[in-house]
C-alpha cells in the first residue's frame, strides 16, 4: 500500500479490504509494481454476499461473451467471502453451460481454493488477452464487493529469472528479493516518464539487485560498495541483465566506495538514493541481550555515519529510500535502530504516508531473526 501511495497519490489510493486496495488512474502500470500480486480494472460494484456476486457476473458476462465468436479461459478469484471453491467454481460451471448455448467453448480454470494462486494465473496466461481473463471479486469488512477483471498477475517467471540466473550472487552479504527492490525504487516518487532520465544511487549496491530493477524501469543508475568483489559481481550481473532482458536505462558508474566517506561526482543530480544498507551479521534464532546490543551499536554506526555522509552531498528534495536492520525478539516483538537523533541535525526528514504507519514497514519472512524496515526520508 506504501508502494501504490507514493507511485499514485494519498488522495487516489484507498484501502478496501484487508489485502487489496482501490486506485484512481489513468496511467497504472502493474508491471512496475513489486508489492501486488494481482490488479484488476473494475467493471462493477455492488454490496451482499456471494449469491449476490454470482448473479451479478452471470447476468453481466453472460451476455458479452455469448457475442466473444472465440473459446474463453475463465479464472475466478473471490476474496473475503466465506464461500467455498466449490461455490465459486459452480459461478463459472453455470456461464460455461450459458455459453454452450451461443456456441462459445469456455475453458474453467479448476480451483481447490476459492482465489486462484498466482501462480495459476500467471502460467495461464489470464488477463493478458481478450480469451484468457480471471475475475477478480472483492468483498470488504462492510459488504462492499468489487468486480473486477484482471489485468495480468505477478510475472513470477522474470522476479525468478532475475533472482536465480544471475551470474553472481553472495549468500553472506544477503539476498534482497527483486520484488522488494522493486518496491523500494517505487517508494522514491521519482518518476521516469519525463525526458530526463532520473538518476538512481545504491551506495551498498552488493550483487546489484537494485540497480538492476532500476536499469529495467529506465533510470541512470549509479553504485559503490566498499568490497571489490561486490563491484565486480555488480558490474558482471548488470552486464548479464542488459543482454538478457531489455533495459531502457544506463549504468553510469559502478566504483569502489566507503558508504561512509565516499565523495560521489555529481551528487546534487542525484534524483533518489535506494539501498538495503548494513543489516549486521545474519542470526539463525534471537541473539543474547548482549550481544544484541553490540550489533546494533555496529549497524547504527555505520548506517548514522552513511547518513551524515550522503546528506552533505544530495539536493534539497532528493528521497532517500533505505532497508535498515530490526531484529526480531523471542518474544516477538522488534528491536530497532534508534536512528531518530541522525534525521534533523543531518537535514533529514521522514516521508509521511496516510494509509500506512512508519512502524508498518517491515519486510520478513516467517521465523527470519533480522528484518528489513524500509526507512523513508527526504533532504529538506
Amino acid at each position: 500500500m506504501a508502494e501504490l501511495e507514493r507511485l499514485y497519490g494519498s488522495e487516489s489510493t484507498r484501502w478496501f479490504s484487508n489485502e487489496s486496495a482501490t486506485i484512481n488512474s489513468d496511467t497504472f502500470d502493474f508491471d512496475r509494481l513489486g508489492g501486488s500480486i494481482k490488479a484488476g480494472r473494475v467493471v462493477g460494484e455492488l454490496k451482499g454476499a456471494w449469491q449476490d456476486a454470482s448473479k451479478e457476473i452471470i447476468a453481466h458476462f453472460g451476455p458479452l461473451w455469448a457475442e466473444a465468436g472465440h473459446k474463453i479461459t475463465l479464472g475466478i478469484s473471490a476474496y473475503g467471502f466465506t464461500a467455498s471453491a466449490r461455490e465459486v467454481q459452480k459461478t463459472g460451471i453455470i456461464l460455461k453451460q450459458l455459453l454452450k448455448t451461443h456456441g462459445i467453448t469456455l475453458r474453467l480454470v479448476p480451483n481447490d481454493f476459492p482465489a486462484l494462486n498466482t501462480a495459476t494465473s500467471h502460467h495461464n496466461k489470464l488477463g493478458l488477452s481478450p480469451n484468457k481473463v480471471e475475475l477478480l471479486i472483492v468483498r470488504s469488512g462492510s459488504g462492499s464487493i468489487i468486480i473486477a477483471e484482471s489485468v495480468g498477475a505477478q510475472n513470477i517467471t522474470a522476479f525468478a529469472a532475475r533472482d536465480q540466473a544471475r551470474p553472481h550472487t553472495d549468500a553472506f552479504v544477503g539476498m534482497l528479493p527483486p520484488k522488494l527492490a522493486r518496491i523500494m525504487l517505487n517508494l522514491g516518487g521519482v518518476s521516469t516518464s519525463s525526458d530526463h532520465a532520473p538518476v538512481i544511487l545504491d551506495p551498498f549496491c552488493g550483487t546489484g539487485v537494485i540497480l538492476q530493477e532500476a536499469l529495467l524501469d529506465g533510470y541512470t543508475v549509479v553504485g559503490s560498495d566498499l568490497s571489490p568483489k561486490m563491484v565486480d559481481y555488480t558490474t558482471r550481473n548488470l552486464d548479464w541483465l542488459q543482454g538478457r532482458f531489455h533495459a531502457d536505462g544506463a549504468v553510469q558508474s559502478i566504483v569502489e566506495g566507503d558508504a561512509m566517506s565516499y565523495r560521489w561526482p555529481n551528487a546534487r543530480n542525484i534524483d533518489a538514493v535506494v539501498a538495503e544498507t548494513y543489516l549486521g551479521q545474519p542470526f539463525s534464532a534471537p541473539p543474547r541481550p548482549e550481544k544484541l546490543a553490540e550489533v546494533r551499536r555496529n549497524c547504527d554506526h555505520i548506517i548514522g555515519d552513511f547518513l551524515e555522509n550522503i546528506s552533505s552531498q544530495i539536493a534539497p528534495g532528493t528521497s532517500l529510500i533505505l532497508a535498515i536492520p530490526a531484529w526480531r525478539n523471542r518474544d516477538d516483538t522488534f528491536t530497532h535502530l534508534p536512528l531518530a537523533h541522525s534525521f534533523e541535525r543531518n537535514g533529514l526528514r521522514p516521508i509521511e504516508l496516510t494509509h500506512v504507519a512508519p512502524d508498518q514497514l517491515l519486510y520478513y519472512r516467517e521465523n527470519q531473526v533480522v528484518a528489513r524496515e524500509l526507512l523513508l526520508l527526504t533532504r529538506v
